[in-house]
């Protein structure tokens, strides 16, 4: 298979070869041509002046030598013979008197117009370009003058001429298609490094990166190769990440109920401690439910379209407190709310209430026993602003920019042992962006922290 710097080098010179021909033969043309056809006009031109010369009657001997001195200054060849049969002896190749004044030319000469002819003399071996003009007088022929002027002369210099600008355009080629070639060379070289980046990107190696050297279209699609390598690179990176703690997090309560199932079994616990273990189960159970089911959801909302709706702000709001209030009266927390009743936003109900569940949730879950939480809303030109206040343990400030991404935790043994998995913020983040808003985290260390949502509201 050639490559695609051979084909284009192919196509430059084939065109190169097509235009050097196609000169050619044009140059050759009108060469030819036009001299020829200004010879024919030179020696027409004479023709009429000796014309002029003959005053009627007879042809003298006068006249025809008066014609003939016009050879010793003269270019063409020139003679003036009273009968056409006579010219025989004048000229030095044989001439067919038939074909050379038939009767269609006896019929333009005795109108007194001239008769040109073209034609090939084997024994000059060249073309001869001949002019007879007649000489009348009461619409007889009494003689013509008859100019030949052989085409030797053009021909052989046409082609010292053809030779040498063939042999220039051939030494041109050669230089030109390496040139070409030279240069097709450096402009496809990153095509061929990004040829062998796919290659390497296809077998795994998602590392790879191609240099850019320019800015032009080329330069262009590398710098977009790397931008897309990297992002594959992230991708796969997260993926693996993402793969590993989920094993990780599947493990650890497989390996409890693993175990407490095969002494439960074996008879290794019983009476209270059995009691123990059966609710370690269903504990380990219960956090391997959550965690896939939110797995899952998290799958779906990153894939789901939703349709927004016009929602009253605050009644959602209220319904996810209400389903809160049971954990939070396990610590003794209440949840304070300070809502705008006026306040309708374009959203998806379910979707809404899931957002403000998680991270009302996250407020109780990390908030010290007998604490408040504040839940506003206010309007805010085209938006609702929702914010979320807690004064718990708060997010150490290294720690605040990643509370989004999968699976991470601030503390991971608490909570591993209250049951969260490290997703419920990557939800609410993937739901406000899909609900057009936005979401912002502040936090200080023992002081709490402030959760601010942010919902286009229903356009009037």
């Amino acid at each position: 298979m050639k490559k695609l710097s051979t084909k284009i080098w192919i196509l430059i010179v084939a065109y190169l070869g097509l235009t050097i021909a196609f000169m050619y033969v044009f140059a050759d043309f009108l060469y030819e041509q036009l001299y020829v056809e200004d010879t024919k006009e030179s020696m027409i031109e004479i023709g009429e002046k000796l014309q002029s010369m003959y005053r009627g009657g007879k042809v003298t001997d006068e006249y025809v030598e008066s014609v003939e001195n016009i050879n010793t200054y003269s270019n063409f060849n020139v003679f003036a013979v009273r009968n056409p049969r006579e010219l025989s002896a004048c000229v030095p190749f044989e001439i067919d008197y038939n074909a050379l004044i038939g009767p269609d030319e006896r019929r333009i000469l005795l109108k007194g117009e001239a008769v040109s002819k073209i034609g090939y003399e084997e024994r000059f071996q060249r073309q001869v370009v001949s002019v007879i003009m007649p000489l009348t007088d009461q619409e007889r022929l009494e003689g013509i003058i008859y100019i030949y002027y052989p085409l030797a002369k053009i021909t052989e210099l046409a082609k010292l001429e053809v030779l040498t600008f063939i042999g220039g355009a051939i030494l041109f080629a050669l230089i030109l298609a390496i040139f070409v070639y030279k240069s097709l060379q450096r402009i496809m070289r990153p095509l061929n490094d990004l040829q062998f980046a796919v290659e390497q990107i296809s077998e795994g190696d998602y590392g790879t990166r191609v240099k850019v050297v320019s800015k032009d279209e080329i330069g262009k699609l590398s710098e977009a190769f790397n931008n897309m390598a990297e992002a594959i690179q992230r991708e796969d990176e997260n993926q693996k990440t993402f793969l590993a703690t989920v094993s990780h997090e599947l493990r650890t309560p497989i390996s409890y109920i693993k175990g407490y199932s095969e002494a439960i079994q074996n008879r290794y616990v019983e009476g209270k401690e059995r009691d123990e273990a059966m609710n370690l189960i269903l504990r380990e159970a219960s956090r391997m439910e959550r965690l896939t089911n939110e797995l899952l959801q998290l799958v779906r909302k990153e894939s789901q379209n939703i349709e927004l709706v016009p929602i009253v702000l605050s009644e959602t709001i209220r319904e996810a407190v209400k389903l809160l209030e049971s954990i939070a009266r396990e610590k003794n927390i209440s949840i304070q709310l300070s809502l705008d009743e006026n306040i309708i936003v374009q959203g998806d109900e379910e979707k809404l209430k899931q957002i403000f569940i998680n991270v009302i949730e996250n407020a109780i879950r990390y908030s010290n026993k007998d604490c408040n939480i504040t839940v506003r809303s206010e309007l805010s030109k085209s938006d609702a602003i929702i914010e979320i206040q807690d004064y718990g343990i708060g997010i150490p400030a290294e720690d605040l920019p990643h509370v989004t991404e999968r699976f991470f935790r601030v503390n991971k043994a608490r909570s591993r042992f209250d049951g969260g998995a490290g997703l419920g913020l990557s939800i609410v983040e993937k739901l406000v962006k899909q609900h057009n808003g936005s979401l912002s985290i502040e936090s200080k260390v023992g002081e709490g922290t402030l959760v601010t949502i942010t919902i286009p509201i229903l356009e009037e």
